[in-house]
Protein backbone atom coordinates (compact mmCIF):
# COMPACT_ATOMS: atom_id res chain seq x y z
CA UNK A 1 0.00 0.00 0.00
CA UNK A 2 1.59 3.34 -1.00
CA UNK A 3 2.26 5.68 1.91
CA UNK A 4 -0.24 8.22 0.54
CA UNK A 5 -3.03 5.68 -0.04
CA UNK A 6 -6.03 5.96 2.28
CA UNK A 7 -6.52 3.27 4.87
CA UNK A 8 -9.33 0.75 4.21
CA UNK A 9 -11.84 2.36 6.60
CA UNK A 10 -11.01 5.96 5.74
CA UNK A 11 -14.29 7.91 5.61
CA UNK A 12 -16.11 5.57 8.01
CA UNK A 13 -17.24 7.18 11.27
CA UNK A 14 -17.63 5.03 14.40
CA UNK A 15 -19.36 6.15 17.60
CA UNK A 16 -17.75 4.25 20.47
CA UNK A 17 -20.04 3.83 23.49
CA UNK A 18 -17.80 1.26 25.19
CA UNK A 19 -15.47 1.01 28.15
CA UNK A 20 -12.89 -1.33 29.68
CA UNK A 21 -11.47 -3.76 27.09
CA UNK A 22 -13.70 -5.72 24.69
CA UNK A 23 -15.41 -2.70 23.12
CA UNK A 24 -12.36 -0.40 23.14
CA UNK A 25 -10.26 -3.16 21.55
CA UNK A 26 -12.87 -3.54 18.81
CA UNK A 27 -12.98 0.18 18.06
CA UNK A 28 -9.18 0.48 18.22
CA UNK A 29 -8.93 -2.15 15.48
CA UNK A 30 -11.38 -0.10 13.39
CA UNK A 31 -9.40 3.07 14.14
CA UNK A 32 -6.14 1.38 13.18
CA UNK A 33 -7.73 0.58 9.82
CA UNK A 34 -8.56 4.25 9.25
CA UNK A 35 -12.01 4.80 10.78
CA UNK A 36 -12.77 8.07 12.55
CA UNK A 37 -13.59 6.71 16.02
CA UNK A 38 -15.40 9.09 18.37
CA UNK A 39 -15.18 7.78 21.92
CA UNK A 40 -18.05 9.01 24.07
CA UNK A 41 -17.17 9.18 27.79
CA UNK A 42 -18.91 10.36 30.97
CA UNK A 43 -17.59 13.45 32.74
CA UNK A 44 -15.00 13.33 35.53
CA UNK A 45 -14.12 9.63 35.36
CA UNK A 46 -14.38 8.77 31.67
CA UNK A 47 -13.85 5.18 30.57
CA UNK A 48 -13.58 2.92 33.64
CA UNK A 49 -10.09 1.84 32.63
CA UNK A 50 -8.72 5.39 33.00
CA UNK A 51 -8.62 4.63 36.75
CA UNK A 52 -7.16 1.12 36.43
CA UNK A 53 -3.64 1.11 37.80
CA UNK A 54 -0.92 1.29 38.73
CA UNK A 55 0.98 1.44 36.56
CA UNK A 56 0.28 4.97 35.44
CA UNK A 57 2.45 7.00 33.08
CA UNK A 58 2.16 10.39 34.68
CA UNK A 59 -1.57 10.60 35.31
CA UNK A 60 -2.50 8.21 32.49
CA UNK A 61 -3.41 4.55 33.03
CA UNK A 62 -1.20 2.22 31.01
CA UNK A 63 -4.23 -0.06 30.65
CA UNK A 64 -6.30 2.69 29.01
CA UNK A 65 -3.40 3.74 26.81
CA UNK A 66 -3.01 0.19 25.49
CA UNK A 67 -6.42 0.01 23.73
CA UNK A 68 -7.54 3.56 22.91
CA UNK A 69 -5.30 5.00 20.22
CA UNK A 70 -6.66 6.39 16.94
CA UNK A 71 -9.75 7.77 18.69
CA UNK A 72 -11.16 11.17 19.62
CA UNK A 73 -12.63 11.62 23.12
CA UNK A 74 -15.92 13.47 23.62
CA UNK A 75 -17.36 13.99 27.11
CA UNK A 76 -21.15 14.12 27.46
CA UNK A 77 -23.25 13.62 30.58
CA UNK A 78 -25.98 11.29 29.35
CA UNK A 79 -28.06 12.08 32.42
CA UNK A 80 -28.73 15.47 30.81
CA UNK A 81 -31.33 15.86 28.07
CA UNK A 82 -29.20 18.10 25.86
CA UNK A 83 -26.23 15.77 26.14
CA UNK A 84 -28.36 12.74 25.20
CA UNK A 85 -29.64 14.66 22.18
CA UNK A 86 -26.05 15.37 21.16
CA UNK A 87 -25.13 11.70 21.58
CA UNK A 88 -28.10 10.61 19.48
CA UNK A 89 -27.14 13.11 16.78
CA UNK A 90 -23.56 11.78 16.77
CA UNK A 91 -24.90 8.25 16.39
CA UNK A 92 -27.07 9.25 13.44
CA UNK A 93 -24.09 11.01 11.86
CA UNK A 94 -22.05 7.81 12.11
CA UNK A 95 -21.75 4.69 9.99
CA UNK A 96 -21.19 2.40 12.96
CA UNK A 97 -22.19 2.43 16.62
CA UNK A 98 -20.50 0.08 19.10
CA UNK A 99 -21.81 -0.20 22.68
CA UNK A 100 -21.02 -2.32 25.72
CA UNK A 101 -23.60 -1.14 28.25
CA UNK A 102 -25.47 -3.67 30.37
CA UNK A 103 -28.19 -5.06 28.05
CA UNK A 104 -31.16 -2.68 27.90
CA UNK A 105 -29.26 0.44 28.99
CA UNK A 106 -28.63 1.81 25.48
CA UNK A 107 -32.34 1.62 24.64
CA UNK A 108 -33.26 3.54 27.80
CA UNK A 109 -30.86 6.30 26.73
CA UNK A 110 -32.36 6.50 23.26
CA UNK A 111 -29.12 5.05 21.88
CA UNK A 112 -30.21 1.47 21.25
CA UNK A 113 -30.42 -0.30 17.90
CA UNK A 114 -34.21 -0.10 17.61
CA UNK A 115 -34.33 3.65 18.12
CA UNK A 116 -31.33 4.48 15.96
CA UNK A 117 -31.78 1.99 13.12
CA UNK A 118 -35.45 2.94 12.94
CA UNK A 119 -34.27 6.44 12.01
CA UNK A 120 -31.23 5.32 9.99
CA UNK A 121 -31.64 1.82 8.50
CA UNK A 122 -28.15 1.89 6.96
CA UNK A 123 -26.53 2.12 10.41
CA UNK A 124 -24.31 -0.80 11.47
CA UNK A 125 -24.84 -1.31 15.19
CA UNK A 126 -22.85 -3.70 17.41
CA UNK A 127 -23.50 -4.64 21.03
CA UNK A 128 -20.82 -6.42 23.07
CA UNK A 129 -21.75 -8.08 26.35
CA UNK A 130 -20.79 -11.01 28.51
CA UNK A 131 -23.60 -13.38 27.55
CA UNK A 132 -25.72 -11.71 24.88
CA UNK A 133 -28.57 -9.26 24.87
CA UNK A 134 -31.06 -11.91 26.05
CA UNK A 135 -29.09 -12.45 29.30
CA UNK A 136 -29.23 -9.00 30.97
CA UNK A 137 -28.57 -10.17 34.54
CA UNK A 138 -25.25 -11.92 33.87
CA UNK A 139 -22.21 -9.68 34.40
CA UNK A 140 -19.77 -9.64 31.49
CA UNK A 141 -16.36 -10.07 33.10
CA UNK A 142 -13.59 -11.88 31.26
CA UNK A 143 -12.56 -14.33 33.97
CA UNK A 144 -16.18 -15.27 34.68
CA UNK A 145 -16.65 -16.02 30.98
CA UNK A 146 -13.40 -17.99 30.85
CA UNK A 147 -14.98 -20.21 33.49
CA UNK A 148 -18.48 -20.53 32.01
CA UNK A 149 -17.14 -21.21 28.51
CA UNK A 150 -15.10 -24.21 29.64
CA UNK A 151 -11.83 -22.54 28.65
CA UNK A 152 -10.35 -22.72 32.17
CA UNK A 153 -11.12 -26.43 32.32
CA UNK A 154 -8.67 -27.09 29.45
CA UNK A 155 -6.00 -24.61 30.56
CA UNK A 156 -3.17 -25.50 32.92
CA UNK A 157 -1.36 -28.64 33.99
CA UNK A 158 -3.38 -31.83 34.59
CA UNK A 159 -2.87 -31.80 38.37
CA UNK A 160 -3.29 -28.04 38.79
CA UNK A 161 -6.58 -26.19 39.39
CA UNK A 162 -8.42 -24.67 36.41
CA UNK A 163 -6.36 -21.77 35.09
CA UNK A 164 -7.22 -18.59 33.23
CA UNK A 165 -5.31 -17.57 30.13
CA UNK A 166 -2.56 -15.00 30.81
CA UNK A 167 -4.38 -12.21 28.96
CA UNK A 168 -8.14 -11.38 29.02
CA UNK A 169 -8.74 -13.51 25.96
CA UNK A 170 -12.54 -13.32 26.21
CA UNK A 171 -12.53 -9.54 25.96
CA UNK A 172 -9.95 -9.55 23.20
CA UNK A 173 -11.58 -12.19 21.03
CA UNK A 174 -15.04 -10.66 21.50
CA UNK A 175 -13.59 -7.35 20.32
CA UNK A 176 -11.94 -9.03 17.34
CA UNK A 177 -15.08 -10.93 16.34
CA UNK A 178 -17.16 -7.76 16.67
CA UNK A 179 -14.75 -5.81 14.45
CA UNK A 180 -14.82 -8.64 11.91
CA UNK A 181 -18.62 -8.69 11.82
CA UNK A 182 -18.79 -4.89 11.57
CA UNK A 183 -16.53 -4.87 8.52
CA UNK A 184 -18.58 -7.66 6.91
CA UNK A 185 -21.76 -5.64 7.56
CA UNK A 186 -20.18 -2.57 5.95
CA UNK A 187 -19.35 -4.63 2.86
CA UNK A 188 -22.91 -5.99 2.74
CA UNK A 189 -24.25 -2.44 3.09
CA UNK A 190 -22.51 -1.51 -0.15
CA UNK A 191 -24.69 -4.08 -1.94
CA UNK A 192 -27.99 -3.67 -0.10
CA UNK A 193 -27.98 -0.18 1.37
CA UNK A 194 -29.02 -1.72 4.68
CA UNK A 195 -27.06 -1.84 7.91
CA UNK A 196 -27.16 -4.64 10.46
CA UNK A 197 -27.47 -5.33 14.16
CA UNK A 198 -24.56 -7.36 15.59
CA UNK A 199 -24.76 -9.06 18.99
CA UNK A 200 -21.42 -10.41 20.29
CA UNK A 201 -20.93 -12.14 23.66
CA UNK A 202 -17.69 -12.95 25.48
CA UNK A 203 -18.95 -16.42 26.32
CA UNK A 204 -19.78 -17.13 22.66
CA UNK A 205 -16.36 -15.86 21.58
CA UNK A 206 -14.62 -18.22 23.98
CA UNK A 207 -16.80 -21.16 22.97
CA UNK A 208 -15.75 -20.47 19.37
CA UNK A 209 -12.10 -20.81 20.40
CA UNK A 210 -12.56 -24.44 21.43
CA UNK A 211 -12.39 -25.52 17.74
CA UNK A 212 -10.70 -28.96 17.75
CA UNK A 213 -11.33 -29.47 21.47
CA UNK A 214 -15.05 -29.09 20.82
CA UNK A 215 -14.66 -31.32 17.77
CA UNK A 216 -13.09 -34.07 19.90
CA UNK A 217 -15.89 -33.81 22.44
CA UNK A 218 -18.63 -33.82 19.77
CA UNK A 219 -17.02 -36.84 18.09
CA UNK A 220 -16.36 -38.98 21.16
CA UNK A 221 -18.43 -37.64 24.05
CA UNK A 222 -15.22 -37.53 26.10
CA UNK A 223 -14.73 -34.29 28.02
CA UNK A 224 -11.34 -32.68 27.26
CA UNK A 225 -9.13 -31.98 30.24
CA UNK A 226 -6.02 -29.97 30.99
CA UNK A 227 -3.03 -31.07 28.95
CA UNK A 228 -0.52 -28.58 30.34
CA UNK A 229 1.95 -27.54 27.66
CA UNK A 230 1.35 -30.60 25.50
CA UNK A 231 -0.87 -30.84 22.43
CA UNK A 232 -4.00 -32.92 22.91
CA UNK A 233 -3.68 -34.88 19.67
CA UNK A 234 -0.11 -34.52 18.33
CA UNK A 235 2.94 -36.17 19.96
CA UNK A 236 5.61 -34.92 20.59
CA UNK A 237 4.35 -31.35 20.61
CA UNK A 238 4.93 -29.14 23.64
CA UNK A 239 7.39 -27.65 26.10
CA UNK A 240 10.60 -29.44 27.03
CA UNK A 241 13.29 -28.72 29.61
CA UNK A 242 16.84 -28.23 28.36
CA UNK A 243 20.07 -27.58 30.22
CA UNK A 244 19.44 -23.85 30.69
CA UNK A 245 15.68 -23.40 30.44
CA UNK A 246 12.85 -24.55 28.19
CA UNK A 247 12.02 -24.76 24.50
CA UNK A 248 8.90 -25.49 22.50
CA UNK A 249 8.99 -28.28 19.94
CA UNK A 250 6.23 -29.08 17.42
CA UNK A 251 6.61 -32.40 15.61
CA UNK A 252 3.62 -32.44 13.29
CA UNK A 253 4.03 -35.63 11.25
CA UNK A 254 5.59 -39.09 11.28
CA UNK A 255 8.25 -37.92 8.82
CA UNK A 256 9.12 -35.03 11.12
CA UNK A 257 9.33 -37.44 14.04
CA UNK A 258 11.97 -39.50 12.22
CA UNK A 259 13.99 -36.31 11.55
CA UNK A 260 13.49 -35.26 15.17
CA UNK A 261 15.03 -38.53 16.31
CA UNK A 262 17.98 -37.88 14.00
CA UNK A 263 18.42 -34.45 15.58
CA UNK A 264 18.45 -36.10 19.02
CA UNK A 265 20.97 -38.70 17.86
CA UNK A 266 18.35 -41.25 18.89
CA UNK A 267 17.53 -43.38 15.83
CA UNK A 268 16.35 -46.13 18.19
CA UNK A 269 13.30 -44.02 19.08
CA UNK A 270 12.27 -43.79 15.42
CA UNK A 271 12.45 -47.56 15.04
CA UNK A 272 10.70 -48.32 18.33
CA UNK A 273 7.33 -49.90 17.50
CA UNK A 274 5.69 -47.92 20.32
CA UNK A 275 6.44 -44.64 18.57
CA UNK A 276 6.13 -45.30 14.83
CA UNK A 277 2.87 -43.42 14.20
CA UNK A 278 1.26 -40.46 15.89
CA UNK A 279 -1.55 -42.67 17.22
CA UNK A 280 1.03 -45.00 18.79
CA UNK A 281 2.93 -42.04 20.22
CA UNK A 282 -0.29 -40.77 21.78
CA UNK A 283 -0.81 -44.09 23.53
CA UNK A 284 2.79 -44.15 24.76
CA UNK A 285 3.13 -40.43 25.49
CA UNK A 286 4.59 -40.72 29.06
CA UNK A 287 7.31 -43.15 27.98
CA UNK A 288 8.22 -41.07 24.92
CA UNK A 289 8.34 -37.85 26.92
CA UNK A 290 10.80 -39.37 29.36
CA UNK A 291 13.06 -40.54 26.51
CA UNK A 292 13.02 -37.13 24.84
CA UNK A 293 13.59 -35.12 28.03
CA UNK A 294 16.54 -37.27 29.09
CA UNK A 295 18.28 -36.34 25.86
CA UNK A 296 17.27 -32.67 25.67
CA UNK A 297 18.48 -31.95 29.22
CA UNK A 298 22.06 -32.72 28.11
CA UNK A 299 22.25 -29.66 25.82
CA UNK A 300 21.65 -25.91 25.99
CA UNK A 301 18.75 -24.01 24.49
CA UNK A 302 20.97 -22.54 21.77
CA UNK A 303 22.41 -25.95 20.92
CA UNK A 304 19.06 -27.64 20.50
CA UNK A 305 17.39 -24.78 18.63
CA UNK A 306 20.27 -24.78 16.14
CA UNK A 307 20.22 -28.55 15.81
CA UNK A 308 16.46 -28.74 15.35
CA UNK A 309 16.53 -26.00 12.74
CA UNK A 310 19.15 -27.94 10.80
CA UNK A 311 16.80 -30.92 10.70
CA UNK A 312 13.73 -28.90 9.76
CA UNK A 313 11.93 -29.37 13.07
CA UNK A 314 9.68 -26.49 14.23
CA UNK A 315 11.04 -25.25 17.56
CA UNK A 316 11.49 -22.01 19.42
CA UNK A 317 12.58 -20.38 22.65
CA UNK A 318 10.18 -19.37 25.42
CA UNK A 319 10.67 -15.64 25.90
CA UNK A 320 9.39 -13.35 28.60
CA UNK A 321 7.51 -10.20 27.56
CA UNK A 322 10.65 -8.03 27.60
CA UNK A 323 12.54 -10.52 25.44
CA UNK A 324 9.58 -10.91 23.08
CA UNK A 325 9.23 -7.20 22.36
CA UNK A 326 12.99 -6.61 22.09
CA UNK A 327 13.50 -9.55 19.72
CA UNK A 328 14.10 -9.10 16.02
CA UNK A 329 10.87 -11.03 15.45
CA UNK A 330 8.92 -8.10 16.91
CA UNK A 331 11.27 -5.35 15.74
CA UNK A 332 11.34 -6.39 12.10
CA UNK A 333 7.53 -6.47 12.06
CA UNK A 334 7.11 -3.08 13.83
CA UNK A 335 5.24 -4.65 16.72
CA UNK A 336 6.58 -2.13 19.23
CA UNK A 337 6.21 1.47 18.19
CA UNK A 338 6.64 4.78 19.99
CA UNK A 339 4.34 7.79 19.89
CA UNK A 340 4.06 11.14 21.64
CA UNK A 341 1.19 11.53 24.12
CA UNK A 342 0.05 15.02 25.23
CA UNK A 343 0.26 14.13 28.95
CA UNK A 344 2.34 10.97 29.27
CA UNK A 345 5.08 12.01 26.85
CA UNK A 346 6.85 9.38 24.77
CA UNK A 347 5.06 6.03 25.15
CA UNK A 348 5.31 2.60 23.55
CA UNK A 349 2.40 0.83 21.88
CA UNK A 350 1.87 -2.62 20.43
CA UNK A 351 1.87 -2.27 16.67
CA UNK A 352 -1.01 -3.33 14.42
CA UNK A 353 -0.84 -7.10 13.83
CA UNK A 354 -1.24 -6.90 10.05
CA UNK A 355 0.61 -5.48 7.08
CA UNK A 356 -1.36 -3.98 4.20
CA UNK A 357 0.73 -4.14 1.03
CA UNK A 358 3.78 -4.23 3.25
CA UNK A 359 2.74 -1.25 5.34
CA UNK A 360 1.80 -1.17 9.02
CA UNK A 361 -1.30 0.79 9.95
CA UNK A 362 -0.07 4.08 11.42
CA UNK A 363 -0.95 5.46 14.83
CA UNK A 364 -2.60 8.64 13.64
CA UNK A 365 -3.80 9.76 17.07
CA UNK A 366 -2.37 9.08 20.51
CA UNK A 367 -4.86 7.72 23.09
CA UNK A 368 -6.92 10.80 23.94
CA UNK A 369 -7.06 12.64 27.21
CA UNK A 370 -10.54 12.81 28.71
CA UNK A 371 -12.73 15.11 26.61
CA UNK A 372 -9.79 16.25 24.49
CA UNK A 373 -11.89 16.52 21.33
CA UNK A 374 -15.36 17.42 22.65
CA UNK A 375 -15.66 20.88 21.13
CA UNK A 376 -13.81 19.86 17.96
CA UNK A 377 -16.12 16.93 17.24
CA UNK A 378 -19.39 18.69 18.10
CA UNK A 379 -18.45 21.64 15.89
CA UNK A 380 -17.15 19.50 13.03
CA UNK A 381 -19.76 16.73 12.98
CA UNK A 382 -22.88 18.46 14.32
CA UNK A 383 -22.16 22.09 13.46
CA UNK A 384 -22.47 23.29 17.07
CA UNK A 385 -21.71 26.90 17.90
CA UNK A 386 -20.59 28.26 21.28
CA UNK A 387 -24.14 28.57 22.61
CA UNK A 388 -24.99 25.00 21.61
CA UNK A 389 -21.78 23.72 23.19
CA UNK A 390 -22.69 25.44 26.42
CA UNK A 391 -26.24 24.08 26.31
CA UNK A 392 -24.91 20.54 25.89
CA UNK A 393 -22.85 20.96 29.06
CA UNK A 394 -19.43 21.00 27.38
Amino acid sequence: MPAEAPLPLDGIRVLDLTHALAGPYCTMLLGDLGADVIKLEPPLTGDHSRQWGPPFIGSESSYFLSVNRNKRSVVLDLKQTAARAAAQALALASDVVVESFRPGTAERLGLGPLALRGRKPELVYASISGYGQNQPTLAGYDQIAQGTSGLMSVTGAPDDPPTKVGVPVGDITAGMFAANAIMAALVARERTGQGAYIDVALNDALLALHTYQAGRYFATGEIPGREGNYHATIVPYGTFAVQDGFINVAVGSDAQFRRFCEALDAPELASDSRFTTNAQRQSARPQLMREIEQRLRKGSRAHWLDRLEQHGIPAGPILDVAEAFSSSLAGDREMRVEIQHPQAGRISQVGAPWKLDGRSSPIRLAPPTLGQHTAEVLREVLGYDDAMLEASGT
